[in-house]
């Protein structure tokens, strides 16, 4: 049975999640738009005793597709720091976006650089724990927007054996239907390791990248609901705060997981 929870304030991941009802979190480890090495947690061994299930996202500011030496080489030492940081908390995965490039820039350098990414890492002796990869919302030269292109940069790293995982409203809000997406990504990738449940406040296409609890976004929550169910992993909602644990209850409900006082 998949552990249903939120994306939380990394404060005091276990109070968040306590509040919520939540049995998996996720968090930062750093200013999601630093560059900023991740430091020991004051929680760690806290939250490596507590049995609560654990993912860590890595800083929005990462893009190791990039053409630009400046970003791409800074992206990959600290998805790198970052991977040894999750691990040391016990944490299942590590959540990177796809990235993106100019709207100039040729996309198969971008599926490359992330090839060179994995396979150095490989040659080093591999990440410490698994690298999920998360399709993104917006712009049009985004690595994993468009299904076509998951399926293109899955050609160039799939022999690394990334992870993957399903944002409903990125989704949705970058053009793809979700009638029938589980199979359509599995097609791709194999795998589905980690739904990033969502609303989207925006319309279908939009390329905005905005979620909204399930009572108030544009997707059906029994829609979202089936996507969890079929893809069997983890599920995390990181919907505004406020209305997180009716968001929790609800899919709790629709998967008959018994909800956490």
């Amino acid at each position: 049975m998949p552990a249903v929870g939120a994306h939380v304030d990394s404060t005091d991941p276990l109070a968040a999640a306590r509040d919520v009802g939540a049995q998996v979190v996720q968090f930062f480890l750093a200013d999601p738009q630093g560059w900023k090495k991740p430091t020991e947690h004051p929680q760690a061994e806290a939250l490596k005793a507590s049995g609560l299930l654990i993912y860590i996202h890595s800083p929005y500011v990462l893009n190791v597709a990039s053409l630009n030496n400046r970003i791409r080489i800074p992206s990959r030492k600290l998805l790198a720091q970052h991977a040894e940081a999750a691990a040391q908390i016990g944490a299942k995965g590590l959540i990177v976006h796809g990235g993106h490039l100019n709207a100039s820039d040729d996309p198969e350098i971008g599926y490359d650089n992330w090839r060179k990414t994995l396979s150095r890492a490989r040659d080093e002796g591999g990440f410490p724990l698994p690298i999920l990869i998360e399709n993104t919302a917006g712009g049009n030269n985004a690595m994993t927007r468009r299904f076509d292109r998951v399926a293109r940069l899955w050609d160039a790293i799939g022999e690394f054996g990334p992870g993957f995982c399903l944002d409903t409203c990125h989704a949705y809000a970058g053009g793809e239907e979700l009638a029938g997406i589980v199979d359509r990504v599995r097609a791709i990738t194999g795998r589905i390791d980690l739904v990033h449940a969502n609303s989207s406040r925006d319309a279908f296409d939009s390329g905005a990248d905005r979620h909204a609890n399930f009572d108030a976004g544009m997707i059906e929550p029994e829609t979202i609901a089936s996507i969890v169910r079929e893809a069997g992993s983890d599920a995390l909602v990181e919907t505004p705060r406020e209305g997180q644990r009716a968001d929790i209850d609800f899919l709790r409900a629709e998967l008959g997981i018994v909800s956490v006082s």
